[in-house]
């Protein structure tokens, strides 16, 4: 995930359900870099090969409009209506219960004034189970993850090690905020900084 100074933001997730990836392929993350950029192989989404990459969700958006990529089951770009969508590692929108209770934390914020990224940062740290009325199949090729899991995920292989929130106001002023946790799920540092997308 990331922003540059060329008014652009990017992030990019793995894409599971298509089994174990093949470690010769391109970095995803090449993705997110020459997007920012805007050099290099993969600057030009509308152009840029994507099936050399593993399997991948990415958005990447501007001060206009915000586009979804992704490579599987084929390769689809499309542009976003204006609206709150959940990105996790399945389909776009697809109603995990924690992508669910994001979201709706994400509009609490909105419609509660948006007024700092403690309230989201907080979020990205519940540990309970959501409470959303459904269940969620994992696929197979996450052996850590239970069907059902917490936000913030205590595991000292595959637990978060960070949590990141990227704002931007309607003027083009925005913050990236990140903080970062060691193997046992506690903190250990925190990251902000400020940038401008105006003029």
């Amino acid at each position: 995930m990331g922003v540059s100074e060329l008014g652009w933001f990017a992030v990019v997730t793995n894409l599971r359900g298509f089994g174990t990836p093949e470690p010769g392929r391109s970095s995803r993350g090449a993705l997110v870099t020459d997007l920012l950029a805007g050099e290099g192989r993969f600057a030009d989404p509308d152009r840029a090969d994507l099936s050399t990459f593993n399997p991948f969700n990415l958005i990447f958006a501007d001060a206009g409009e915000a586009r979804f990529l992704s490579n599987r089951p084929e390769t689809l770009r499309s542009r976003l209506a204006p609206g709150i969508y959940g990105l996790s590692n399945g389909a776009l929108d697809e109603p995990w219960p924690k992508t669910l209770r994001l979201k709706a934390i994400l509009l609490d914020w909105i419609v509660g004034g948006a007024a700092g990224p403690e309230a989201l940062l907080e979020g990205l740290g519940e540990e309970r189970l959501p409470d959303v009325g459904i269940a969620s199949a994992v696929p197979s090729d996450a052996p850590f993850e239970p069907a059902q899991s917490p936000i913030f995920i205590r595991h000292p292989v595959y637990g978060t090690r960070c949590s990141t929130v990227v704002a931007v106001d309607t003027e083009g002023r925005g913050t990236i905020v990140e903080r970062r946790f060691d193997a046992a799920g506690e903190t250990v540092g925190e990251t902000a900084l400020d940038f401008s997308w105006a003029g």
